[in-house]
């Protein structure tokens, strides 16, 4: 009989230890003083189904107030109520069911110090941002190329679509370089674990190394470095006084996340008879004359197969994101996001996504990737004076019309709506906008041709687009690698716009981040970035000033930024013959100065401003 008891004990206790060792909760801690005091922890046990569970959470300050059961009986949530009282320390949950007992470990740790200051500064009209991909940027740690347990194995850099092997301490490495060429914020691609095996898309059999498959929101891919390495970067970058922004992603995950493969109920996902494929277009959400079935494509529809889309009209779904969001601030310190696929969201959602983080970060920043067609439509995604059915909160956006607008007063001819038409017509539309200069605006990105094969590897044309970039209102960003002339077309994939940065990975030929490793011409552009930026740094008008333009004329077009202790002088010369101005042809703004400095020279003048064709120049006016 003993021996029979001592067998059904030790049962018992390795049912017990199966149900620990197997169990996840997202989030995986909380913090005290948080606004965000109702949390709801998703319990997760990968192997025994939770039976007629019974909960209880001992922890002064700390209440349980619901046990939600769903369809997968493997999933609880818990919601906890955490009274400004209580203390950092270790709550107990213990959760005993049919087949299990638990005992779970859960965090509650004290908030960050210094919101706004060392963490959550926010990003403004007063940075460059840096964009890079880790995995194409720098090896920092060779020894995390291959991590066993992960699905995709395979490093190749000679195939642009498979991973190369790059990562967060590659990034942390090129601080200096990055610091030195003026930039004030860094974009990374998404950090977060893509334990993906290789998947079938157009270009071929491609690995996750862009970062947009998440399989599991409360990780660091270790590829990368894990959460070690991120912290160590945020923190390297925060003492160069350089702010980190982290890409999230709302609207799908990959197929391999458990919110698909094991989810807790079946609308945690967007569901079809058969596979739909999103339509796109942006139209169909704020058009007044829609219908609802091109709308719920647009909104519900997925991107690829192996990319569910999330479904964040289910609380449960809403709740698991935003909480992410707000921890991952205050967990890691980044200090602002770029959202990817924002018009693809439930518009609800996003709205409340973006009002608790404000709420808990007010110095936080928010911008969304909304690829619109019309200045209309990517306005409709922000804060704007138009009086649409729904008004969007996010304070701004990636600016995709302007972005098209430069390149079409840099590449085509003078006309009266193209060429630089175009790009004053999109500017004086900034009247849709309630915060225009929040936009981030770009000349490429990881999605885009490159800049400079764009503009057919022209000098004058390169200096024009850094010209505009760094001068126009809004928030500058840099396609990692452009200042070094990298270029290249998305022929035969998009891997072709994401190569290598030359110089970031052992072994390479050539090393571009020093003089010695630059031709002529990578120099020459290298230098023009730098002497931008760093001009830009100190520049208050360029920084926060208001913008004038004047109507173009015959190709040439003027504008001024300005502001009560300086005035900057934009002139783009976009005609085939040699013009000159008079600086009292603008008088309105030049008024009072007689001279100026040519901001990429330091080249002293006065009075006249002569250019070549396809010059450009940007000028401090000075009395």
């Amino acid at each position: 009989m003993g021996k029979l008891f001592g067998t059904c004990i030790a049962m018992f206790l390795s049912c017990v230890i199966l149900a620990q060792s197997s169990i996840d909760m997202f989030p995986a801690n909380w913090f005290v003083g948080m606004k965000w005091n109702k949390v709801q922890v998703i319990v997760r046990n990968k192997k025994t189904p939770f039976s007629n569970p019974k909960v209880s959470v001992q922890y002064p300050g700390v209440q349980l107030t619901k046990v939600h059961v769903f369809d997968n009986k493997k999933y609880l949530a818990l919601d906890l109520l955490i009274s400004p009282s209580a203390k950092p320390g270790n709550l107990t949950i213990q959760i005993n069911s049919d087949l299990s007992a638990s005992k779970l470990t859960w965090a509650l740790k004290p908030r960050r110090t210094g919101m706004g200051k060392s963490f959550a500064q926010g990003v403004s009209s007063k940075d460059f941002v840096y964009l890079l991909m880790p995995d194409r940027f720098s090896n920092g740690d060779v020894t995390n190329d291959q991590i066993p347990g992960y699905k995709d194995q395979l490093v190749d850099r000679k195939d642009p679509i498979k991973r190369h092997g790059g990562d967060l301490k590659g990034v942390m490495n090129q601080l200096d370089y990055l610091k030195d060429l003026g930039v004030t914020a860094i974009w990374m691609t998404p950090v977060i674990e893509n334990d993906m095996p290789l998947q079938s898309e157009q270009a071929g059999m491609m690995a996750g190394y862009h970062g947009y498959w998440f399989t599991n929101h409360y990780a660091v891919d270790k590829r990368l470095g894990g959460d070690e390495a991120y912290q160590a970067l945020i923190e390297a970058a925060h003492d160069k006084g350089i702010k980190i922004i982290q890409d999230a992603v709302y609207n799908h995950i990959g197929n391999e996340h458990w919110m698909y493969k094991d989810a807790p109920a079946k609308d945690w996902i967007n569901q079809w008879p058969a596979y739909t494929n999103t339509n796109h277009r942006d139209e169909a959400i704020f058009d007044p004359m829609g219908n609802d079935a091109d709308k719920k494509v647009m909104l519900d529809g997925w991107f690829v197969p192996h990319l569910p889309d999330i479904n964040q009209r289910n609380p449960f779904v809403a709740n698991f994101l935003i909480q992410h969001a707000l921890w991952t601030v205050e967990q890691f310190g980044i200090d602002g996001w770029r959202v990817d696929t924002y018009k693809y969201c439930d518009e609800q959602f996003m709205n409340n996504v973006n009002t608790a983080l404000e709420k808990e970060f007010p110095t936080i920043s928010i911008f969304g990737e909304a690829v619109a067609n019309t200045v209309a439509g990517s306005a409709y995604f922000t804060k704007n004076n138009m009086q649409p059915a729904f008004k969007h909160n996010a304070p701004g956006t990636t600016d995709f019309p302007l972005s098209y607008a430069m390149m079409d007063a840099i590449n085509k001819p003078f006309g009266w709506t193209e060429g630089v038409n175009k790009l004053y017509m999109t500017l004086s539309q900034d009247l849709l906008y309630k915060a225009p200069e929040k936009n981030c605006i770009f000349l490429d990105n990881h999605d885009m041709e490159r800049f400079v094969s764009m503009i057919g590897a022209d000098t004058n044309k390169y200096k024009m687009g850094m010209n505009l970039l760094f001068t126009l209102r809004g928030i500058p960003q840099l396609y990692y690698g452009t200042e070094l002339w990298m270029k290249n077309f998305k022929d035969p994939n998009d891997g072709m716009v994401r190569l290598d940065f030359p110089g970031g990975f052992p072994g390479d030929a050539v090393d571009k981040r020093v003089v010695a490793g630059r031709n002529a011409t990578e120099e020459l552009a290298f230098n023009f970035v730098k002497t931008l930026a760093n001009f830009r740094k100190t520049n208050s008008a360029l920084q926060t000033g208001r913008l004038m333009q004047w109507l173009p004329n015959d190709g040439v077009y003027v504008y001024f930024r300005y502001d009560q202790s300086s005035t900057v002088m934009v002139v783009l010369n976009t005609s085939a013959k040699t013009k000159s101005i008079l600086l009292n042809q603008y008088a309105e703004r030049t008024k009072g100065f007689n001279s100026y400095i040519n901001v990429a020279t330091g080249k002293k003048g006065a009075d006249k401003i002569t250019l070549s064709p396809m010059e450009s120049m940007v000028v401090l006016l000075s009395k």
